[in-house]
C-alpha cells in the first residue's frame, strides 16, 4: 500500500480527496483482542513492551481503517522521569504516592531523561515509523492537566487543591508550570526525533478554568511549548480538552497547526473563535457511538458538511473512546466518513468550478 498522507495535508490545510479520520483512545478496550491483552498486563508493562507497544498502536489501523495511528503511551509515562512515583489503578486513573503540595516538592522535580528513563517509549516510536504506512501521532499531557493529578494526587471533579496552589501561591504555581513545560518540550522533541510524525498536547481537563485564568495561569505556558518546537515542520495539535469551547478564543497566538475541538462547540462557531487561524479537528460526541448506526451517520454527516465549508479538517470524537464502544460501529463509521466526504468534497469542487 502506498503511504496515506492525508491526515499530515489536512492538518496543513492542503487539498484532500477525502476527509481524513482517527480517534482519541483508538487502541482501546472497545477492542476484544486488547482487552485480551489487558488480562495478561497493565497499561504501564505494555508501554514497557516496545513490540507490543507497537503492536497495540497498530491494531485500529488494520481493523478501523483510520488515518492516522496515535502512540499507545499515558500522558503520566514522563513525570516517573522527573522524580514523580504513580501508579495507573484500574476503576481511578492516576494515583500519585508523592503528590505536589509544597515548594520543597516542586524543587525536587528533575529535568526528564528521556533516553534514560524513557528509551522503551522512544524504541516504540522507532518501531512504528518503520512499520506504518499511516502518519504516527505521538502526544503529551499539558502542563495544567498533569498538574492537576500530580497536585490533587488522583483524579479530581472539582480541582480544589490545584486551584488553591494558582490562587493562593502563584510563584509556586508557576514555577511548577515552567517545569511542567520544560519536561512536555524535551518528551515531544525526542518523538519528533525517533519518528513522530505530528504531536497532540492533551489538556483534557483546563476546561475547568474560566478565561481569565487560562490567560493568567496557563495560556504562557502553552504559548512557550509550542514556540519552542515551532522550528519542527511536523504538524502540532492541542486539544484542550472538554467543556474548552470559551478558551478557544484565547489561541490565537499558539503556534499550533490543529486545534481539536469537543463536541460541545459545533466545527463552524470553533473555527469563528479561532477566527479561521487554525485547522481542526472534532468532534462527535463518543456517548453518539451508542446509537444505531444510522443516527450516528447522521450527526457525521453534519460535521462533515461543516468541515469542508473551509481547509483543514480532521474527522475525530470530541473526546476520547470508552470500553463500551462498538468495534464493528467504528469501521463503519470509518468508511462512512471516508465515502461519504470523498463525494461531498467531489461535488463541492464540480460545483466550484462551474462558477469559474
Amino acid at each position: 500500500m502506498p503511504y496515506n498522507d492525508r491526515f499530515i495535508r489536512a492538518c496543513q490545510k492542503e487539498h484532500v480527496d477525502q476527509i481524513p479520520v482517527w480517534y482519541m483512545r483508538q487502541a482501546g478496550r472497545y477492542d476484544p483482542d486488547y482487552r485480551k491483552i489487558k488480562e495478561k498486563y497493565s497499561l504501564l508493562e505494555i508501554c514497557k513492551q516496545p513490540e507490543l507497544a507497537a503492536e497495540v498502536t497498530m491494531m485500529p489501523i488494520r481493523k478501523l481503517g483510520v488515518d492516522a495511528a496515535i502512540l499507545y503511551s499515558d500522558i503520566m509515562n514522563p513525570v516517573a522521569s522527573i522524580g514523580i512515583d504513580f501508579d495507573i489503578v484500574a476503576n481511578i486513573g492516576p494515583v500519585i504516592a508523592n503528590p505536589i503540595r509544597s515548594a520543597a516538592d516542586i524543587e525536587r522535580l528533575k529535568p526528564i531523561d528521556v533516553e534514560g528513563d524513557l528509551s522503551h517509549v522512544i524504541e516504540t516510536i522507532r518501531i512504528l515509523d518503520r512499520e506504518l504506512e499511516v502518519p504516527l501521532i505521538t502526544f503529551a499531557g499539558a502542563p495544567f492537566t498533569i498538574a492537576s493529578y500530580l497536585i490533587e494526587g488522583r483524579p479530581s471533579k472539582n480541582y480544589l487543591r490545584t486551584k488553591e496552589m494558582m490562587y493562593s501561591e502563584p510563584k509556586l504555581w508557576h514555577e511548577l508550570m515552567r517545569k511542567l513545560g520544560d519536561m512536555v518540550i524535551t518528551y515531544l522533541r525526542a518523538h519528533i526525533a525517533a519518528g513522530g510524525k505530528a504531536f497532540q498536547l492533551f489538556d483534557s481537563w483546563v476546561g475547568a478554568l474560566t478565561p481569565a485564568d487560562f490567560r493568567q495561569f496557563v495560556l504562557p505556558t502553552i504559548e512557550r511549548i509550542f514556540a519552542e518546537l515551532s522550528d519542527l515542520p511536523q504538524p502540532k495539535i492541542y486539544f484542550p480538552g472538554v467543556s474548552s469551547g470559551e478558551l478557544l478564543p484565547e489561541l490565537h497566538h499558539v503556534k499550533a497547526d490543529v486545534i481539536g475541538l469537543d463536541w460541545r462547540v459545533s466545527i463552524a462557531e470553533g473555527r469563528r473563535r479561532l477566527d479561521n487561524g487554525f485547522a481542526v479537528q472534532g468532534n462527535l460526541d463518543p456517548t453518539i457511538l451508542t446509537a444505531p448506526i444510522s443516527v450516528i451517520e447522521s450527526y457525521a454527516k453534519e460535521i462533515i458538511d461543516s468541515g469542508i465549508e473551509e481547509p483543514g479538517f480532521i474527522f475525530n470524537l470530541g473526546h476520547g473512546l470508552f470500553p463500551e464502544a462498538s468495534l464493528e460501529k467504528l469501521a463503519e463509521l470509518t468508511a462512512f466518513v471516508h465515502s461519504y466526504s470523498n463525494k461531498a468534497i467531489a461535488a463541492r469542487s464540480k460545483k466550484e468550478a462551474s462558477h469559474v
